[in-house]
This record gives C-alpha cells, sequence and structure tokens, in this order.
C-alpha cells in the first residue's frame, strides 16, 4: 500500500463536516455558493467591500444566532434581539454561532477591565474571606453597590466640579461683566438677579468683596434654619417687571447644570455648560470609587485599590504568593483568568483601566478571554480581524489562541488580512475579485499556500516582498514633542521632521497613541486628526450627505427644476409618505422574526413619485444618488461646482470611487468608514496629518491605494504622522520614531529614531526584528 503523503490539514478536511450555503445574496453577495469545513481555522480575505462580512457576519452569523433564538420559547424571545432571515436559497449543518467583533466595549464609566471580564468580582470575594480588616460581603467592595461605593462620587471615581475661576473674573464689577458663564451674563434674567440685588455693590470689582458678600453671591442669604432666606429681586424681561426669589450663583448653577440630568438641556446648552465644568479625581477617594471601609482592607499590605492599579502582569505575582488553604483556590482562579490576559499580549493592562479607553484590537482580545476558559465545543467562533492592534510580535501569540481554540472541537471562522493570520489557517476563501458591485465572488477556496500561489489579488500581494524605502525625503522643518510624561511616558522628548511620512511603532502598550494623539496633539493642537473613532452615523447617512454633496444635489435640483429644494430629500417633503424615506417597511411581529420589506409605494427609492418626474439632465435624483463616485464625477464635470468635484476627488483618493453616493453609512465596512472619513480633511496644504492605525481594515492591495495617498499628501507639502505596525508602512516611511522596549511600566521610551534602512540594522527593537523576518534578512521571533 502506497504511504499516505497528505499533511494533517488535508486529513482533517477530509474528516469534517461542512457549513453549506446556497445562493448568497446578501449586500453585493451574487449567489454565492460555499462549503466551509467545520471544526477548522477558516480564514476569509479580500479587498475591503469585496462581500467577506456580508458571507461571515451578515449570513453564517445572523442566521445561527437566528435560528438558536428559535429554540427558547415566546416569552424569552420577545426579549431577544431580534435576526431577519438573511437573503440566500439555503444554510445548511450550522452551529452555535458567537461573534468576537470590534465593536466598543460598553463605554460607559462603570466599566472597566476588571469588571467586564468579572475578574474584579474574584478579587472581591478574595478580599471578603481573607482581607482585614473586613469590610463585609463581597458586595461591600464593589464601587456598583451602594454598600461599596465612594458616598462623594458614587463610585466613579471622580467628580465634576463647577470651576468658578472661569465663572468669574474677579477684576470686573458684575456690573461690567464679572459673571462670564453667558446664561447668567448681564442683561439676562439670572444676571439681573445679581446686578439688582441691594444686598451687592455691582459696581464693585467682585475680588474685593468681603467673605460675607463673596458668601452672599455663591449661596445667597440663609434663615436659621440655613434655608434660603427668600429675598425678593426686581428683573425684568419682554413681559415687563416683576419680584423673583434671589437665589445664589452657585446654587444656581449647580441646581440647573450639575444635579440634573443634562440629557434634558440641548446640546449647544450642555457644550456651553461644559466649558465651565472641571473634572478631576474625587478628593474623597482618590479615584478609588470604593468607600473608607473597602479601602481600609488589606491582603499582604496591599489594599483592593493597589490590586486594581497594578498591572496584570504584576497582579499575577502578587496573588501567587497567597497559599492561605481558604484564600490560596480563589486567589488561583484570579491567576488563570490574569494569565488568560497576559498570553493575548494585553498583561500591561491594569483591572480600573476604563473600557471606553481601550483601542478597538484590544476590546476584541478582551472578549476573547471570556472564552478561552470555556469548556463549550462544536461552537463557530467567528472573529472580525482579531489582529488589529496587534505588533507582529503578538500576531503569533493570537494565532495560538485561534487554533487552541479550533483544536477544543470548534469551527473558527477569522476575517483577516494579516499574512502571518492567514498562514496558519486550515482553510481560505478569498473574496473579490473587486469591491462593491464588482466583489461578491468567492474567487479562491483552497490552503494558504496555494493561496499564495492563485492568481487573486491576494495570492500576487502575498507572493510580493517590499524592500525599505531608499531615497527618504528629507526634512522642511522640526516639530517637538518635549518632556511627555502622560500615562507609561517617561518624560519622552522627540523630534517629529516636518515635511515628511513618519511612522510611530511599537508592541501594544508600549505608548504610541499616548504620544501622538495626547501629547502631540496637545503641543501641536492645528493637526488634523483622523483616528478610528465613530463617524457618528445614523440610518439614514449616506456618502452624499457626510460628505456634504447633498446639499448641492438638492440646489442644483431646485435651480434647475424651480422646485423647492426641501423636495429633493427624503428626510424632508420629497420622501415617500408610506416608508418616511427609508425605502424600507420593518415590521416588528412580536413574539416572530421582524419583517423587512422594501416599501411598495417608492420601490426603496425613498423618494415620492412627484420628486422623480424632476429630472437634470434627464436624470432623477434617485439616479444621481445610483451614481457611483466615478460616475458622479462626470454627471457634475458641466454644472461647474468646484465643491463637489472636490469631494467625489476625495472619495478617489481613498479608493471609494466604487461607492454609491446614497449607500448607507451603516452598511460599510469598518475600513470604508474609516477611509471615508478621511476624504473629508484631504486637500489642504502646509497642515500636519495625524493617523491612527490607517491600515485598519484594509487589504495588501488597499495598503498600496493608501502609501499612495500619503505620499500624495506628503509632496503636498503636508506632514504625515501615523501610529502604526503594518511594516509595508513602515518600509515606505522617510523616518520611524519606534517605542519600547516593551508594554506597560517596561515600554514609554524612544528605543528607535532613524530612517527604515536604519531601522533595519538596530538593536533592542522588535520592530526591527520582525523588520528583518519580512525582508528576509534576519529571523524574527515571538517574545
Amino acid at each position: 500500500m502506497e504511504p499516505d503523503t497528505r499533511t494533517q490539514r488535508d486529513i482533517r478536511h477530509d474528516t469534517h463536516q461542512h457549513i453549506t450555503i446556497a445562493g448568497a445574496r446578501e449586500n453585493n453577495l451574487r449567489e454565492v455558493d460555499l462549503r466551509i469545513p467545520k471544526g477548522l481555522l477558516t480564514v476569509f480575505t479580500g479587498v475591503s467591500g469585496s462581500g467577506k462580512s456580508s458571507v461571515v457576519f451578515d449570513t453564517i452569523a445572523v442566521e445561527s444566532q437566528r435560528q438558536l433564538n428559535e429554540t427558547f420559547t415566546w416569552f424569552v424571545r420577545n426579549r431577544l434581539p431580534k435576526y431577519e432571515r438573511p437573503h440566500a436559497d439555503a444554510i445548511e449543518d450550522l452551529s452555535p454561532a458567537i461573534v468576537v467583533d470590534q465593536k466598543p466595549i460598553g463605554g460607559h464609566s462603570r466599566s472597566t477591565v476588571g469588571t467586564m471580564t468579572d475578574i474584579y468580582s474574584v478579587i472581591r470575594v478574595l478580599f471578603s474571606r481573607y482581607g482585614t480588616p473586613s469590610a463585609g460581603p463581597a458586595t461591600a467592595y464593589s464601587f456598583n453597590d451602594p454598600s461599596g461605593m465612594c458616598p462623594e462620587c458614587d463610585g466613579l471615581g471622580r467628580t465634576v466640579r463647577p470651576d468658578y475661576d472661569r465663572i468669574l473674573d474677579p477684576t470686573r464689577s458684575l456690573a461690567d461683566g464679572a459673571i462670564l458663564f453667558p446664561p447668567f451674563a448681564v442683561g439676562t434674567w439670572h444676571g439681573q438677579t445679581y446686578t439688582n440685588t441691594p444686598d451687592l455693590d455691582p459696581h464693585k470689582p467682585v475680588g474685593r468683596f468681603t467673605d460675607a458678600e463673596r458668601e452672599f453671591l455663591m449661596r445667597g442669604g440663609r434663615d436659621s434654619r440655613g434655608k434660603p432666606s427668600g429675598k425678593k429681586v426686581p428683573v425684568r424681561n419682554t413681559g415687563g417687571a416683576r419680584d423673583t426669589d434671589y437665589e445664589g450663583l452657585a446654587d444656581r448653577f449647580e441646581r440647573l447644570y450639575l444635579n440634573r440630568d443634562l440629557s434634558t438641556l440641548s446640546q449647544k446648552t450642555r457644550d456651553v455648560a461644559q466649558a465651565f465644568l472641571r473634572e478631576g479625581p474625587c478628593p474623597a477617594c482618590r479615584g478609588a470609587r470604593l468607600n473608607p471601609a473597602a479601602l481600609a482592607t488589606r491582603i499582604n499590605g496591599l489594599g483592593i485599590a493597589d490590586c486594581t492599579r497594578m498591572e496584570v502582569t504584576d497582579l499575577i505575582e502578587e496573588l501567587g504568593r497567597i497559599d492561605d488553604p481558604v484564600a490560596g483556590p480563589i486567589a488561583a482562579a484570579a491567576v488563570a483568568a490574569l494569565e488568560r490576559i497576559e498570553a493575548i499580549g494585553l498583561g500591561y493592562l491594569s483591572l480600573d483601566r476604563e473600557t471606553s479607553t481601550l483601542s478597538g484590537g484590544e476590546g476584541q482580545r478582551l472578549k476573547m478571554v471570556r472564552h478561552l476558559g470555556s469548556s463549550l465545543t462544536g461552537m463557530t467562533y467567528i472573529f472580525d480581524e482579531p489582529s488589529v492592534g496587534l505588533h507582529p510580535r503578538d500576531v503569533g501569540r493570537l494565532g495560538d489562541l485561534l487554533l487552541r481554540l479550533r483544536d477544543k472541537g470548534n469551527t473558527v471562522l477569522v476575517v483577516e488580512h494579516d499574512p502571518d493570520v492567514i498562514a496558519i489557517a486550515d482553510h481560505v476563501v478569498d473574496m473579490g475579485p473587486a469591491a462593491g458591485s464588482g466583489g461578491g465572488l468567492v474567487v479562491f477556496e483552497g490552503t494558504p499556500d496555494e493561496l499564495r500561489r492563485a492568481d487573486t489579488l491576494t495570492g500576487r500581494h502575498l507572493r510580493r516582498v517590499r524592500g525599505v524605502k531608499e531615497n527618504p525625503r528629507r526634512a522642511t522643518g522640526e516639530l517637538w514633542i518635549k518632556d511627555a510624561d502622560l500615562h507609561n511616558l517617561k518624560n519622552v522628548s522627540v523630534r517629529v521632521p516636518a515635511g515628511v511620512l513618519t511612522a510611530v511603532t511599537g508592541v501594544a502598550g508600549s505608548g504610541k497613541s499616548t504620544l501622538v494623539s495626547k501629547a502631540f496633539t496637545a503641543a501641536h493642537p492645528d493637526a488634523v486628526v483622523v483616528d478610528q473613532s465613530s463617524i457618528g452615523i445614523s440610518g439614514r447617512s449616506t456618502p452624499a450627505t457626510y460628505l456634504g454633496i447633498m446639499d448641492t444635489v438638492r440646489k442644483l435640483f431646485a435651480r434647475e427644476t424651480g422646485a423647492e429644494a426641501s423636495l429633493f430629500s427624503f428626510n424632508s417633503h420629497g420622501a415617500c409618505e408610506r416608508c418616511q424615506g427609508r425605502g424600507i417597511i420593518y415590521s416588528d411581529l412580536a413574539f416572530m422574526d421582524p419583517v423587512t420589506t422594501t416599501c411598495e409605494a417608492c420601490a426603496g427609492r425613498r423618494f415620492k413619485d412627484e420628486v422623480l418626474r424632476l429630472t437634470v439632465d434627464g436624470r432623477s435624483v434617485v439616479d444621481v444618488l445610483e451614481m457611483t463616485a466615478e460616475r458622479a464625477l462626470d454627471f457634475f464635470e458641466r454644472f461647474d461646482d468646484t465643491a463637489v468635484r472636490r469631494r467625489l476627488g476625495a472619495l478617489r483618493d481613498v479608493g471609494l470611487t466604487y461607492l454609491t453616493l446614497g449607500r448607507p453609512l451603516s452598511t460599510l465596512s469598518g475600513g470604508e468608514r474609516q477611509r471615508i472619513k478621511l476624504a473629508t480633511q484631504l486637500h489642504r496644504t502646509g497642515t500636519t496629518y495625524v493617523l491612527d492605525e490607517p491600515t485598519t481594515g484594509l487589504h495588501l492591495a488597499d495598503v498600496d491605494g493608501l502609501l499612495a495617498l500619503l505620499d500624495r499628501l506628503v509632496d503636498a507639502g503636508n506632514t504625515v504622522l501615523v501610529v502604526e505596525h503594518n511594516l509595508d508602512v513602515v518600509k515606505h516611511a522617510d523616518w520611524v520614531i519606534d517605542l519600547g522596549p516593551d508594554g506597560g511600566k517596561h515600554g514609554g521610551r524612544i528605543v528607535f529614531e532613524g530612517t527604515p534602512a536604519q531601522l533595519v540594522e538596530a538593536e533592542g527593537s522588535f520592530t526591527a526584528e520582525h523588520l528583518r523576518g519580512a525582508l528576509g534578512t534576519g529571523r524574527a521571533h515571538a517574545a
């Protein structure tokens, strides 16, 4: 018998069942048929907008979760998220899906690394059972419980107080505008209270008030019981003069703008009030969030706040010293969970770190921690670009975790662009061949080695080895960061060359984002920052509305047709009355799945019929919104509208010419959303651009387009500073600033400054090691 020469990967393929998809039509998918092996690691690749997410998230994940919800009772189902059936002929042999995406973790101020991973709950039990003096049960150590929270800040760790140094100008009198807070200014209803009261001299500078006068101004007169005296002050408005109760300035400000739900105020009013508030650590608990009894408890000389402030790596060591028969097992449980955080490269985090401050990549990896300790098998784990935010050194750790999940008997599906993650896959599905309407097809299925030999865009780029830039640009000046000591930065001073492309690199937690997004932008506030924050989209947002093109479209149609401009808006008078301009009818069937149907009245076009009869050059406003950016450029050419052509040109510059002007922004991928945000900031000269990991969500081919765009920005006289892990960007930069040597307290230092060619020869830098490995000039290794 001939020997079996197949690899383990081949053998696993032969022995596993498949998830079967037939005729998938979600978003831009074009009747996709697919068989995905179960029990293996499958990576989905392809350019941004090629249909990867439409297959994995909008088809497989949605149908799995929808069918799982159907197994519950009607009562339970009515309280679960509702999923619509994906557009496909058949989806078979699914297993329960767990989605680990990049959506922000619950970002409210009470959510921390410790609470979202449930490790803080274990620490609370440890202190309640083993700490001395004990404050009581575990809830007595919870800053989210009245029995444990600091009474001064209600467990938030910080307080917001009026800044009366900003509100009052001591050099002015009340009549001359000493009160700088606009709602209380001279002449306003509230302001007259203070200029008209006979108890204060309105012409005396408030800085020369006696203590009694100052007290009356701020808190008002009090009777013997400490209640407001009820003094009356004459005030005047459009209805005439009348007397009103005198209320101290501080009492009034706190009542109206501090001790109430600010969401009841207009955004403009909230913004005005915010400028006169000062936020800082709570003076009672000094930011620890807990009451004195909880903070007094000690284990080996450390309080619970001391433990949560420690980096995870240090806390593992500290808890490992506990060998008490009662406390030991509790501490061991905490250590096991903490080691999982360390294993995914986040050992530099602390348990008290608010989740709202985490990057998308950090948040996604923390979500993984919940599943690494799970004993469930036969599940489908779905990951959305888990390598985001990871230095090449840490991608190997990520790969190990994905393989561990697979080896426990689970199916692992990953949407990913990183070549190192693609390389460990058992199976690869490449989507394309292009983006948008040019994508939506499966262009390759097979192993990573077969993909590298394939004639697809992904395969060709995997075979390519890019060299470092040989002739970097020369700086035209310098921009300094001096003595930066935020977070883990250790009094860093560094020169950022002007007029060139600079890449700031380093492992996760080394201080890159702090140096650039905090220290640099504070020193240079005129810099244009394009980060990964949300672009604030709604279901009605489109590229046309986001870029400000829709206003011009409405005015153009109004001018050419003689109709009102509001008639050409699906958010105003032109909206279809049946669907209110949404184009769809959403039917909530209570205990059954919701149904979304195309509006029959407007056929999904959002506008009334009378609007569609009004045309410009034979095209209705719907025809214009269905144009791609490329076609729209041709359409607007004859109207000589420079602003519109410039904005459409920006879409072309960021590689989004395939987007239609009316496509909902909610359907765009993460990479597409970031690039459309960048498009709004282009075409400046003499500007400093700060970009935070701009390759997020970009295919290898899209990175080429991004580099060309960055080159155009620099060549136009701008300075570009990028925080980046992608080695292709590092190779292409003119200058590199590398932080480290590691993350957390072991980072925060500059370990290298120079050109990419000089970085290749540098020692003591993880970035340099992996750069040599990518060039084939050295061997990179994981720490």
